[in-house]
Formats: C-alpha cells, sequence, structure tokens
C-alpha cells in the first residue's frame, strides 16, 4: 500500500452525506488518509467572505498534499469548491501544491456513464483535467482503489503545472451548465 496522505475533501453542502462516508470509510474505518477537512459548525455562518476563504486556505489547505473534489449535481456552482481548488493547487511560500482529483458522485448527471459533461463539473477543475494535473473518477468504496487514486494525484503534483487561470467566482453560479 501507497503512503498516507493529507487529504482536503471540497464538497457542496448538499453532497455533505457523501463527504462524511468518505471520512469514514479511508479516514477512520481504513486509514488510508489524514482527512484535513473542515467539519461542520467549524467556521461560523456569520464571518466574512474572505475570512472564509483565509480560514480554509490557512488552517485546512496549508498542510494538505492532496485536494478530493466530490462532485454532485451542482457542485460546478459552488463558490467555496472553486476558491479551495484554487487556493489547493496554488503553491506559496508557506503551502505546497496539493494534488487534485475529482471524484464524480451518484448524484451527478455524468456518473457511471462512458463520458462526463465537462460543463457540469467546476469549470477550474476541468482545465486542470485538460492540463493533465487533476484526474477524475466515479464514486468507489474500495480502498485500495481510492488510495491508488490518492497517491497518483499526490505524485503528479510536484511533476506537472496546474492550470490556475480560471477567473475566480465572486459569487455561486446558476444555471444548467458553465457555458
Amino acid at each position: 500500500m501507497s503512503q498516507k496522505h493529507k487529504v482536503f475533501i471540497s464538497f457542496h453542502s448538499a453532497d455533505i452525506k457523501y463527504k462524511d462516508e468518505f471520512e469514514k470509510l479511508f479516514h477512520y474505518t481504513f486509514d488510508i488518509i489524514v482527512s484535513r477537512s473542515v467539519q461542520e459548525n467549524d467556521i461560523s455562518n456569520n464571518v466574512s467572505t474572505e475570512t472564509v476563504r483565509q480560514k480554509i486556505r490557512d488552517e485546512y489547505l496549508r498542510d494538505s498534499t492532496v485536494t478530493v473534489v466530490l462532485i454532485g449535481a451542482n457542485t460546478w456552482q459552488r463558490k467555496h469548491v472553486d476558491w479551495e481548488i484554487s487556493s489547493s493547487i496554488r503553491k506559496t511560500e508557506f503551502s505546497s501544491r496539493s494534488g487534485l482529483l475529482g471524484i464524480l458522485l451518484p448524484t451527478h448527471p455524468s456518473y457511471l456513464k462512458e463520458h462526463y459533461n465537462p460543463y457540469i463539473i467546476p469549470p477550474r477543475l476541468y482545465d486542470n483535467l485538460k492540463c493533465g494535473f487533476a484526474g477524475m473518477y466515479d464514486w468507489s468504496t474500495n480502498p485500495e482503489i481510492i488510495q491508488t487514486r490518492i497517491h497518483a494525484a499526490f505524485s503528479r503534483r510536484d511533476n506537472m503545472i496546474p492550470d490556475n487561470s480560471y477567473p475566480s467566482f465572486a459569487n455561486n453560479r446558476s444555471g444548467e451548465k458553465w457555458v
């Protein structure tokens, strides 16, 4: 088995049950990751957007090595998901770049399909799939498969250059797709 990685899980709150299951399986049960994810009530709803971004960047992403984006039907619309991806793939003086992978959830229209619709996944993730920095997979509960995918994302983080050029979301988005 590969080494254990510090994983930040990015998700839309509508899909929290999958985030909780992912942590339960791979952090607690199989002990193949160290979860660095925001837990419910960790960050107050009464703070500014910039404070939320800073807390996530400085307290959760700072020592993570891989970011897993759990992709449900509306994840692509969420500004926090965009910001988390952007912060995690940026190498800074205080933080190394994280590897990146997307996992299509059973709630996503492209789940278990031969091809995914690129316009209903987070656009910054899509840019990184195109340049080869990120990987995209369907939901799995198999610890060996998940550990292999996380380790592959970790290995790519210093061997490839991510694409962080997509304009940062100012607000959540709406509509059926981002193009």
